[in-house]
């Protein structure tokens, strides 16, 4: 078997533009580095832009941890209809008078904090092996059950006739075209999402992404370290030789350190991977190195 190509093992942050799906990013990335092995950590809908953060080599094993961090997102609302994909690229489902701002203000209260949410018809969500905007396509709307999500905060809310701008931060896998809907709906209305960017993600910016058209022209040199993408607040413990071999065995190793979860690093500065403390060892969760 092939070794892998340790210069092809970390994190790409591309600034997506509106019309293309996140598996037509992973796409041009696989065709731009010439590896299958390319994923993502949060989808972002077709109408939306801003921050992807894409997956090389062995960093796809950090996709569930990287796509639970917290995103924030610039937001534009509509007021006063409903669609049925809850953004503007839908059918308008239903319509309702303009709200005050007092209510728009206190549904934003409603709406901070842990939040119950169903995902939008038109969305990735699966029931019994089927996707949900499949269904809704079809004209077979998906029952699709309540999703337990954290919003952080809304900030700089501006009103404007039947715009509401906002900044949310949230947990990961938030629908923020749910949020929208529900907006409008907790304020007495109805509202949709008419523009959404995505502008952090975890430890990264949108200002520190690259237009897709740039990484096709940089290739590897784009490809950043995986230790860069872990939240600033995980131990981190540096391992010599004889751990990481242990580690990448699935093996505990010694904690020096204290904490709930370190990443572990190996000598020459390398993510060899997560580990979460079993007494006074770490217990490897993810590993990045091969054995």
């Amino acid at each position: 078997m092939a070794t892998p190509d340790p210069a092809l093992d970390g994190l790409l942050l591309v600034d997506k533009g509106a019309g293309m799906t996140s598996h037509d990013v992973v796409d041009a990335a696989r065709r731009a580095l010439h590896t299958r092995r390319v994923g993502h950590a949060g989808t972002l809908d077709p109408f939306a832009t801003g921050l992807l953060v894409l997956l090389v080599g062995r960093a796809t094993r950090l996709a569930s941890y990287l796509d639970a961090e917290p995103k924030v997102y610039e937001v534009t609302i509509r007021l006063g209809a409903e669609t049925d994909t809850d953004d503007a690229t839908g059918a308008t489902s239903r319509e309702a008078p303009l709200p005050g701002e007092a209510a728009v203000r206190g549904a934003i209260g409603a709406l901070t904090g842990p939040v119950s949410q169903v995902p939008p018809a038109y969305s990735a969500k699966r029931v019994g092996g089927v996707r949900a905007h499949a269904a809704a396509r079809r004209g077979a709307a998906l029952d699709l059950a309540p999703v337990a999500v954290t919003v952080h905060g809304w900030r700089d809310v501006a009103m404007n006739g039947d715009l509401v701008r906002a900044t949310i931060t949230c947990s990961g896998g938030t629908y923020v075209r749910a949020l929208a809907r529900d907006l409008g709906r907790a304020a007495g209305s109805a509202a949709h999402c008419v523009a959404l960017r995505r502008i952090a993600a975890g430890a990264f910016s949108v200002g520190d992404a690259l237009p897709l058209a740039a990484l096709r022209g940089r290739g590897a040199a784009a490809i950043r370290p995986a230790l860069g993408g872990l939240d600033a607040t995980l131990v981190r413990e540096g391992v010599d030789a004889d751990a990481c071999r242990r580690l990448r065995n699935g093996q505990r190793v010694p904690a020096r350190l204290p904490g709930a979860r370190a990443a572990l690093v190996a000598p020459d500065g390398a993510l060899v991977g997560i580990a979460e403390r079993q007494g006074d060892e770490w217990q490897p969760t993810v590993v990045l190195a091969d054995g």
